[in-house]
């Protein structure tokens, strides 16, 4: 059986030499190339492909992520599987993914063999991730910290760099209102009471956004 697969990342030069790569190999078809999300869901109507491997950052149009919610959500579930192939492994990244419903989760780092096999095990319906990623799923499982949405870890990250809530609403365009309640439900979801004690908390769980360092 023969995989058919769509790739989608804004680099044409990416794309060449993923279709050059997959191209050396028995059983798998790069039957499109799509340059962003937007794309990517129109080809993928047409083409009907097994696996749309995605990337994440697609430029200024519609995210990875947002592209492999509507795909994986199309055809009443039957849509094709996505496989994410990024150079990011950030938490965030992968939740955010594997929440949009992505079968595997790839780096770009990896060897050829190992994403030839990816591709046909995404399109079996199996699970794939990079080793890598697959430690940081099982770090975060065995010490899961308390769930808060993206927004709420936005402004947790504000706050750790010693923003008030006049800086922290300017720098994400919100009210000062709106930032105290979501402040509110954070101190609520980490027990605490303090500014400096929702940082401390936040630390220990490792939920500041990556790339925000507590002072």
């Amino acid at each position: 059986m023969t995989v058919r697969v769509l790739l989608c990342d804004d680099h044409a030069v990416v794309r060449a030499g993923l279709r050059a790569l997959l191209s050396s190999t028995d059983g798998i078809e790069v039957v499109g190339e799509a340059g962003s999300g937007e794309e990517a869901l129109d080809m993928a109507a047409g083409l009907r492909p097994d696996v749309v491997l995605m990337d994440l950052q697609l430029g200024d149009g519609m995210d990875g992520v947002t592209a492999t919610r509507r795909l994986t959500a199309a055809a009443d579930g039957h849509g094709p599987r996505v496989l994410v192939l990024t150079m990011f492994d950030t938490d965030a990244d992968i939740a955010r993914a594997v929440s949009a419903g992505a079968i595997g989760y790839l780096l770009k780092a990896e060897r050829p063999e190992r994403l030839f096999a990816a591709i046909r095990d995404a399109a079996a319906g199996r699970t794939v991730l990079s080793g890598s990623v697959a430690d940081r799923v099982v770090s975060r499982m065995r010490a899961p910290g308390p769930a808060l949405t993206p927004r709420e870890r936005d402004i947790l990250g504000h706050l750790a760099q010693g923003l008030g809530n006049r800086e922290i609403a300017r720098a994400l365009f919100l009210s000062e209102a709106t930032v105290k309640t979501h402040l509110s439900r954070v101190y609520t979801k980490l027990g605490v009471r303090t500014r400096a004690a929702a940082v401390a908390a936040a630390t220990r769980h490792r939920l500041l956004p990556d790339g925000w360092e507590a002072p």
